[in-house]
């Protein structure tokens, strides 16, 4: 990554999770963090919580599945700079079940967070990333390179946003526009909790990564030499969870 000082970064899923710890390490570097999420007092806690003299979070409140939204933190964004050296993905949204359990609202739900959203905001902001020769990344999943009974229609849209990242990679690579897939493992957020109470396990954080752990990732893959690029990245807890 270029150095991170004055850096404009936009970060979905900035409410909780993986990104609200990246927008908080982003910001702590030196970067100018778009934080986007539904909860404004998280979004307005994070503001806070990033030290005078480093960067700072600016909060953009959005419900990812309106299409007014999506339009109106792309126009704001745009409105505060002509560039966008990283774009993160890091929204999601998750219903477990059997093929013929999980309904159709829960499974457009999940297409419009975990793929149609993704789609559009780099659309809105591509311009602004090629001007900066930025990076875009996907927060993927385990379950974007493998489906199981209880969670196909998610991994349809982790599937997807494989297909999205790979195709997108291709076509600005010659404008020296970098795109990472990261697929997460089990990691220690709320949504994580929530996989555990439908499979009837104990929610055991000190089992599953940390928020951190795959920041480091995401940072370290930001910052290889723009001679080179880091396209797909797996990391997944070491620690194997006991049977439910």
């Amino acid at each position: 990554m270029k150095a991170p000082a004055g850096r404009i970064c936009v970060v979905t899923g900035a409410s909780s999770g993986i990104g609200e710890a990246l927008s908080v390490a982003l910001a702590r570097m030196g970067g100018r963090v778009w934080a986007i999420g539904r909860n404004r007092e998280r979004l307005e806690s994070l503001a806070e919580d990033v030290p005078q003299g480093t960067g700072n979070v600016v909060p953009v409140v959005a419900d990812l599945e309106r299409d007014e939204d999506l339009a109106a933190a792309g126009d704001e964004i745009l409105s505060g700079s002509d560039r966008v050296d990283v774009l993160v993905h890091s929204a999601g949204a998750i219903t477990l079940g059997g093929f013929g359990s999980v309904s159709p609202a829960d499974f457009d739900r999940q297409y419009r967070v975990n793929l149609r959203a993704p789609v559009v905001l780099t659309q809105a902001l591509l311009p602004a990333l090629k001007r900066a020769e930025g990076q875009v990344v996907f927060i993927n999943s385990s379950a974007g390179l493998r489906a199981s009974a209880d969670n196909v229609l998610y991994a349809a849209t982790k599937h997807g946003l494989k297909a999205i990242a790979d195709g997108l990679r291709d076509e600005v690579n010659a404008d020296r526009v970098r795109v990472i897939s990261v697929y997460t493992g089990r990691t220690a957020t709320p949504m994580q909790a929530s996989v555990h109470e439908h499979e009837g396990r104990q929610y055991l954080p000190e089992l599953l990564l940390r928020p951190d752990d795959v920041v480091e990732v995401v940072l370290a893959a930001l910052a290889v030499p723009l001679s080179g690029e880091v396209t797909d990245v797996n990391v997944r807890p070491i620690a194997k969870l006991p049977p439910s």
